[in-house]
């Protein structure tokens, strides 16, 4: 039996997976939060696995669902996410302002993309902690949007902290990946990219309470 269309269900147009990866420390979590309840907290509880979250958004007038998957940076984890990589339908690459290697290892990420993803996932570069004061930056801005032109994928530098550009980067990204489905809509989209990995619901996670400070900015 056919699969349904990923915008075919009745109290949302499109479903949209998305994934966060990037090193551990760099605010992944933190952005997740900000976008999903509008909160940003200090001490936050290191991801072990792999977390999600849902937040509905309007774009164009329609109803976007988005299934927001905040994955763990820690090399150990690594082959527990690869997993998750081949249903993503849209990737954040997010790196620490403050922290040159984070940035240096997204290359790193984008060939664990290039081998685990769809060939079409959309991606887009975030630098985080963007508010930071400027003698602790690392990572010029002029640096960061060399990299995401290198790659021609779109470039965000954000701060959970002071909701920069957190809506914008969301937004963006699901735009895209609208447009993409809407140009595709003649035919089902593949089961992987539009099938929901756990049960609905707001919030799911396999967590370990250890504290970090990955957040802090």
């Amino acid at each position: 039996m056919a699969v349904a269309p990923a915008r075919a269900r009745a109290d949302y147009d499109y479903l949209i997976k998305l994934l966060l990866i990037g090193d551990s420390g760099v605010g992944k979590s933190c952005l997740l939060l900000r976008f999903s309840d509008g909160s940003f907290t200090t001490s936050f509880i290191t991801t072990i696995g792999i977390d999600f979250k849902i937040r509905t958004i309007e774009l164009d007038g329609k109803r976007i669902k988005l299934q927001i998957w905040d994955t763990a940076g820690q090399e150990r984890f690594r082959t527990i996410t690869t997993a998750y990589y081949r249903g993503a339908m849209g990737i954040l690459l997010v790196y620490d302002v403050t922290d040159e290697s984070s940035f240096n290892n997204i290359r790193n990420w984008i060939r664990n993309i290039e081998q685990h993803a769809s060939d079409n996932v959309n991606k887009v570069l975030v630098g985080n902690k963007a508010d930071m004061d400027e003698s602790k930056r690392a990572v010029p801005t002029s640096k960061g949007q060399a990299l995401a032109d290198e790659y021609g994928i779109k470039f965000f530098e954000t701060s959970a902290k002071t909701n920069l550009n957190v809506e914008e980067v969301f937004f963006s990204i699901a735009r895209d990946i609208k447009q993409r489905l809407a140009e595709n809509d003649t035919r089902s989209e593949p089961q992987a990219a539009i099938r929901i990995n756990q049960p609905d619901q707001a919030s799911g996670a396999a967590q370990v309470p250890q504290r970090s400070s990955c957040c802090g900015s």
